[in-house]
């Protein structure tokens, strides 16, 4: 295992701190050239970037708010969870460059999230040359699952975060007696919608850095229940920054987040599992 790695990614024993440098100078420069040419290729689909996708959230027929819609009837509920008030929403630009700025910034953040996973091997190839052949074997497979985890992280904040998030900041009245309309700048929308698909993305790397840290023995399964009463002070505190402020969507966005830490302390377990296993 440890010959094949070293032939994808050959490192001579004994390398110095510049060459260790060169090495990776190559790594950034090939995920550089591949995420040019998928953002390259994307600004081909620009139309279904930003009119599907970027721009799906303020439409009635998201599929979130159809989820919904359904969701309602088949709880006998009526129509009282369908989203209605995105018929209204209203997006502007106030800058000369502002819509310029905006179609190039959100080709790039799409071309970032196709690339990601290609990124992940970059730098898993520049690494995994300085892992000896049982770190190697516990690594196995780091590139899948953290590829995984990001597009998971994107797809919940897309799918779930976002249309609460429009939906309420668009509804919302600084006061029922005074006639104050929401017109959103473009720019603030779009650095809005991808700030969190990032970085709820970012988060759900968590049981994967999990894995990584108790592989090389600085986490352990116990030191993370120990914190678990923490954990929920902080999982409470992000979802406060990322979800509307109420009550019912904190919450609800909560729980997944929590279930990740949950996930993590059975990772480590069955990292510390394995490890005894194969120490015997």
């Amino acid at each position: 295992m440890a010959e094949n790695n070293e032939n994808i990614n050959p490192k001579p024993k004994g390398m110095s701190f510049l060459d260790h440098l060169e090495a990776l100078r190559w790594h950034i420069m090939r995920s550089a050239l591949a995420l040019v040419i998928i953002t390259s290729v994307l600004f081909f689909y620009s139309d279904f970037i930003f009119d599907t996708i970027l721009f799906g959230p303020t439409k009635p027929n998201f599929i979130t708010y159809r989820a919904l819609c359904k969701l309602s009837e088949w709880l006998h509920l009526g129509n009282s969870l369908c989203v209605k008030n995105t018929v209204q929403f209203k997006i502007v630009n106030t800058e000369i460059w502002g819509q310029l700025t905006m179609y190039m910034w959100g080709t790039f953040i799409a071309g970032f999230i196709i690339t990601m996973p290609y990124i992940l091997w970059e730098l898993w190839r520049f690494i995994s040359p300085a892992l000896n052949p049982k770190e190697v074997k516990y690594t196995r497979g780091i590139v899948l699952g953290a590829s995984f985890l990001f597009l998971l992280g994107v797809a919940f904040s897309y799918f779930i975060i976002i249309p609460w998030t429009v939906t309420f900041l668009n509804s919302f009245k600084l006061s029922s007696g005074t006639n104050v309309e929401n017109l959103f700048n473009v720019r603030s929308y779009i650095s809005t919608v991808t700030t969190l698909v990032i970085w709820i993305g970012v988060v759900f790397e968590l049981p994967m850095v999990t894995y990584i840290l108790t592989s090389i023995g600085i986490v352990s399964s116990a030191f993370l229940k120990k914190y678990r009463k923490h954990s929920v002070v902080v999982v409470l505190i992000v979802a406060a920054l990322i979800a509307p402020p109420d009550v019912a969507s904190q919450v609800f966005i909560s729980i997944p987040l929590y279930l990740l830490f949950e996930l993590s302390i059975f990772v480590a377990k069955y990292v510390e599992k394995r490890k005894l296993k194969e120490s015997r």
